[in-house]
């Protein structure tokens, strides 16, 4: 019984924890360096391109300490962030679809990394209206990327 009690206070107090959203932004300079701390002194470990989807894990001053869509963590400039307006593909292949479901015409394939534009229509839930940077679009499962 005495085994149990911890359990059944965490049970109890749980629900009383917030709940933790993630935070995403995206990288909205021409390019930006993640380092591997919180200083440009620290080790440069890529460059990123605008656009690029990041979840901001914590902030330390002027730096952000970000995690991209393979699950890397880096360090970038806070002022490097915007709000986000794009997804990385996150699956080997997402299908863009002309209609949302799993029935859809398909528009097009994009391979993993890709990013692709949240155009800001209404969507069923589980679907997104995406655009391709050639200027296709359609609707994308959630569920086939990241960085909402």
């Amino acid at each position: 019984m005495r085994a149990l009690a911890p359990l059944a206070l965490a049970a109890l107090l749980a629900p009383a924890l917030p709940v933790l959203a993630q935070e995403f932004r995206e990288v909205g300079a021409a390019a930006s360096v993640l380092y591997d701390g919180p200083s440009e002194r620290a080790q440069k470990r890529f460059i990123v391109v605008r656009g690029t989807p990041l979840e901001v894990v914590s902030s330390l001053g002027a730096w952000a300490k970000v995690r991209d869509y393979a699950g890397d963590v880096f360090w970038i400039s806070q002022a490097d962030l915007v709000p986000p307006r794009h997804v990385a593909v996150s699956r080997a292949l997402a299908s863009v679809r002309k209609t949302p479901g799993s029935v859809g015409e398909l528009v097009f394939q994009a391979e993993r990394g890709v990013l692709l534009e949240v155009v800001d229509e209404p969507a069923p839930a589980g679907w997104l209206r995406v655009r391709h940077r050639d200027g296709a679009t359609g609707f994308v499962s959630a569920d086939e990327v990241w960085g909402r």
